[in-house]
């Protein structure tokens, strides 16, 4: 039987803290065949709008986040869910923490790049309602690999959404 995200519910997500890096590594040189490195972590959260956050599960972690804070958006740099965690909701848990911090008025849109090799986080993030907005070529330093800019936009269900009227007459 396929797990239900709603076992997310023994899933808590807290900022980042340094003793963490040794568990983060772990997950990240498991997910990825490019890894950050330890070095690469630190620059990035060392920068006063980088912002890392972890899922635990009984006290280990089993997925963390990376994004930074920008005047009208959030831009995930680096995210992974252990092996032995995913499809279990853990990675649509950071994804919806993520979410809460849209609004109207101030950011309005998460972005992230995706690999064009990774099919597995592509179909993730669409699953997440992201959408792939263009192709970005030879985007990586480490291969001539392109990438899919993805975003995701705050929707207020309080405002009216305009309809396609060629839709709406379609039936």
């Amino acid at each position: 039987m396929a797990a239900e995200p709603t076992q997310t519910i023994g899933i808590h997500i807290r900022w980042m803290i340094r003793r963490d890096m040794t568990d983060v590594l772990g997950i990240e040189n498991a997910s990825f065949e490019f890894p950050w490195n330890e070095d690469d972590f630190v620059r990035c959260l060392r920068q006063r709008n980088c912002i890392g956050m972890v899922a635990e599960y009984d006290d280990t972690i089993v997925g963390f986040m990376i994004y930074e804070l920008h005047k009208t958006r959030l831009h995930i740099l680096n995210f992974a869910v252990h092996q032995d965690h995913r499809r279990l909701g853990v990675g649509t848990a950071m994804v919806e923490k993520l979410k809460s911090k849209l609004s109207q008025q101030r950011r309005n849109r998460i972005v992230l790049e995706v690999r064009e090799t990774n099919l597995e986080a592509q179909l993730f993030f669409k699953g997440q309602d992201f959408l792939a907005l263009s192709v970005l070529r030879n985007f990586y330093d480490d291969t001539v690999e392109d990438a899919y800019l993805m975003q995701h936009r705050y929707v207020d269900e309080q405002i009216e959404q305009p309809v396609n009227r060629i839709t709406r007459m379609a039936g």
